[in-house]
């Protein structure tokens, strides 16, 4: 840089003194002016090649970040004699499971139950307690601690990962879309499957509507992780890419949480029907929305607190019976719809000593 600059200075100092003494005999103002263009064109490669250096660092340095994550190897493998699921029952067991996120203290602890093949279990507890973990260490996101997670007597981790995911389907309580069309996204877990399977799909999760009214039907691209799309739509789409998957395993988080009344219920509907004869694990707040599970496990820190029916868990009168109590009282408002899904005859009958309720007419 200093070269270039010292370079330029001469040529107007030198060139200039030529111009104004010859009074533009020896050097014309147009010639000067030429040789500094000349001169700038034999700087700028100079100039690239002096920053050469640093490009080469810059490259260097990404390409060894980009080698280091291909090289990567990932943290759940699978084991050189892994099982691979052929039509599973579906039945799951929590055996004396701990889990720890790495050096802090565990967040699930002595954690042991089995959830029979065909059976729905809804898991409630306060925000922290473990219930996403669960789930987590389910799918296989994380390995367990300590103890262990069976499907059908087989521990997870001498399950082939990709048998086990496709046996497994999962609707969040944030679907995620991809880029996309909305055909794409829901047959994401069964790219085999016919627009007749999908059509079937999307009219079990009431999601024919989000079709029929956009000009391109299936090939309707969603935007970045759905972003044309509502809350409330991107959730019924990634219910009907739940049903078209058909797993044997179903994990539902928070299902309805994005949705109005009307939509609720619809899914609601579609839900009952796609928990059939499937291991189902719904883990919900509104606990109205488990009426329908066979039993119900309650997390508290980490632990197994309580498990049973609803009606059992109410006859106990611990956490899920308090739970339940504040949001049936709080449903039980005029014009709340909640309040009609609660079975309170059942609920006043079983616990009045512990229980407060009016219906909406008083």
């Amino acid at each position: 840089g200093l070269l270039t600059m010292v370079g330029t200075l001469t040529i107007w100092g030198y060139g200039g003194t030529l111009v104004l003494t010859s009074h533009g005999q020896a050097l014309t103002v147009g010639a000067l002016i030429a040789f500094l263009s000349y001169a700038g064109r034999f700087y700028e490669p100079v100039n690239q090649l002096a920053h050469m250096n640093d490009q080469l660092q810059v490259a260097s340095t990404s390409a060894e970040r980009v080698f280091e994550i291909l090289d990567a190897r990932p943290d759940i493998a699978d084991r050189e004699d892994a099982v691979t699921l052929k039509d599973p029952r579906g039945e799951i067991e929590f055996d004396r499971l701990y889990f720890a996120y790495g050096d802090n203290d565990p967040v699930l602890k002595d954690l042991t139950f089995t959830i029979h093949p065909g059976e729905m279990v809804g898991v409630v507890g306060p925000s922290g307690s473990g219930k996403t973990t669960l789930i987590n260490l389910l799918c296989r996101f994380y390995e367990v601690t300590q103890g262990a997670i069976r499907l059908d007597g087989i521990d997870l981790r001498d399950i082939a990962v990709h048998s086990l995911r496709q046996n497994v389907g999962v609707v969040l309580q944030e679907p995620y879309l991809f880029q996309g069309t909305i055909a794409e996204n829901i047959a994401y877990g069964r790219p085999d499957a016919t627009q007749e399977e999908m059509l079937r799909a999307t009219e079990a999760a009431y999601a024919l509507d989000i079709i029929l009214k956009e000009p391109d039907g299936f090939d309707t691209l969603v935007g970045e992780r759905g972003i044309r799309l509502s809350g409330g739509q991107k959730q019924r789409l990634s219910i009907a890419r739940a049903i078209l998957k058909n797993p044997k395993v179903l994990i539902l988080d928070e299902a309805t949480s994005a949705v109005d009344s009307e939509t609720e219920d619809k899914i609601r509907r579609a839900l009952e029907s796609l928990v059939e004869n499937r291991t189902t694990i719904a883990i919900a707040h509104r606990l109205s929305t488990l009426r329908h599970a066979s039993r119900i496990a309650v997390l508290s820190k980490g632990e197994l607190l309580e498990l049973g029916t609803i009606e059992e868990l109410l006859a106990l009168d611990g956490l899920f019976a308090r739970h339940w109590t504040k949001q049936m009282t709080t449903a039980s408002k005029p014009g709340d719809k909640a309040a009609v899904d609660a079975p309170l005859e059942k609920i006043a009958r079983l616990t009045p000593q512990h229980t407060t309720l009016r219906t909406n007419d008083g």
